[in-house]
């Protein structure tokens, strides 16, 4: 399978309503859509996230799935879920990678195939004011 043929696209939102600046919590929701472009199913076993901060503070997380699914995605079809981040800072910025795989048996384990991954481009999080 050829990563290039799952596209990652993704939209942010500043949630005023979860967050508190004078304790230095800015919480933001992020959806992402997965889109396979490929002739073969993919599934997503596994995600890595680097979120950095305007201080140059940077968490790394890695977890299986996302929203708790390991969703497999057929050819043309996508998988749109919601998740958030809170940072101490009003603006900052995410990047990482999905780890799929191309199921191609059922009998066969997850965990026997070849992975790869789908890079999630860099995009940032901010407060509507944050950035001019």
């Amino acid at each position: 399978m050829d990563p290039s043929q799952v596209r990652v696209h993704v939209l942010t939102t500043y949630l005023p309503s979860h967050s508190d600046p004078e304790s230095g919590q800015y919480t933001f929701a992020y959806t992402i859509t997965i889109q396979n472009r490929g002739e073969v199913a993919v599934q997503l076993l596994s995600r890595h996230w680097i979120i950095t901060d305007a201080n140059d503070e940077v968490q790394e997380v890695r977890g299986e799935g996302v929203v708790g699914e390991q969703p497999v995605i057929g050819p043309g079809e996508q998988f749109r879920y919601t998740s958030g981040a809170t940072l101490p800072t009003p603006v900052g910025c995410m990047e990482g990678s999905y780890t799929m795989i191309a199921p191609v048996e059922a009998e066969v384990d997850p965990t026997e195939m070849p992975a790869f991954d789908v890079p999630i481009p860099p995009f940032t999080l901010h407060t509507p004011n944050a950035l001019h």
